[in-house]
């Protein structure tokens, strides 16, 4: 079983910069992917970015150049840094891990910490 707790949520201006961090505890495979997925009021969830184990990286278009995605394996953490913030990204933010490798992962969820970009 895996935990994963979120953190650093909050309010910023427009332009603005936040640090998210999740921190997963228990049974956590050496193969793995962490990333996190945001959802909007009234939106779907949507990916946002994810790194694996080894350090590759995707990133949904509409935040590259303003967020950068980064791990401490030895910590177990996944940070999200988030930088020139705009309105649009307000929303939800969920850390997820996909525990294992591709043929056989499982799938976990943080409960979430809130965004919010204003004007």
């Amino acid at each position: 079983q895996v935990q994963l707790v979120e953190s650093g949520g909050g309010l910023v201006q427009a332009g603005g910069s936040l640090r998210l961090s999740c921190v997963a505890s228990g049974s956590i495979f050496a193969i793995n992917t962490m990333g996190w997925y945001r959802q909007a009021p009234g939106k779907q969830r949507e990916l946002v970015t994810t790194m694996t184990s080894g350090g590759s990286t995707n990133y949904v278009d509409s935040v590259k150049g303003r967020f950068s995605i980064s791990r401490d394996n030895a910590k177990n953490t996944v940070y999200l840094q988030m930088n020139s913030l705009k309105p649009e990204d307000t929303a939800v933010y969920y850390c997820n891990i996909k525990n294992g490798p591709m043929s056989d992962w499982y799938e976990y969820w943080g409960q979430g910490t809130q965004v919010t970009v204003s004007s």
